[in-house]
Formats: C-alpha cells, structure tokens, sequence
C-alpha cells in the first residue's frame, strides 16, 4: 500500500513558475513509476509526465515538453513537477499517480490556476 499527499498548487498568473510535490508513503520498489496527470473542468483525466523510481527514465505530453520537468527525491520519496511558463490552458487538478506492477495508487490532487 503506498499513500500520496500532493502539495504545492494555487492561483498564479501565465508566465510564472509553479512546484508541485508528491510525497509517497509505503513501500516502493525500484521497478515502479511516479506520474502526473491532470483534470480540466469538463474534461478527460490527461496524462502529463511521468519518471521511472528506480532510474533517470522520463516521459512528457507533448503540451508540456520543454516547460516542466519531473523529478524525484527517493531519499524523500517524493517526486515533484516544475512548471515554467504557466499558461490559462494549463488550469486543472493536478494528480500524481503511482504505479508498482498492476497496482495505482492516486494523490488528492492539488488545484492549479494559471490567469491570463
């Protein structure tokens, strides 16, 4: 069983820089994934980057590319998304998942709102 607290989200205007953190509890393995995805109102759950827990492996959606990056402390068990160069369409609940084998486990999410 592994629970997540996510953290970091609020109002921002576009342009600006936001962290968010996804601190894991429980037992994780180096074959797991730490990913993040995001809901807009009236939309689809999307996928937005994920990072392998055991090695340096990253994955972006192509919205994204080049304007976050994830990472992850596994000292901390925590993996965090920066956001550069916040746009309005980047406005949602922001969720990290995590994935050890067939399992998921989901984050509360944390609320994103980028102004223009």
């Amino acid at each position: 069983q592994v629970q997540l607290v996510e953290s970091g989200g609020g109002l921002v205007q576009a342009g600006a820089s936001l962290r968010l953190s996804c601190a894991a509890s429980g037992r994780t393995f180096s074959s797991d994934s730490m990913g993040w995805f995001r809901q807009a109102p009236g939309k689809e759950r999307e996928f937005v980057a994920r990072i392998n827990w055991g090695g340096s492996g990253t994955l972006y959606a192509d919205s994204v590319k080049g304007r976050f990056t994830i990472s992850k402390d596994k000292v901390e068990n925590t993996a965090y998304l920066q956001m550069n160069t916040l746009k309005p369409e980047d406005t949602a609940v922001y969720y990290c998942r995590y994935s050890s084998g067939s399992l998921t486990y989901w984050g509360q999410g944390t609320q994103v709102t980028v102004s223009s």
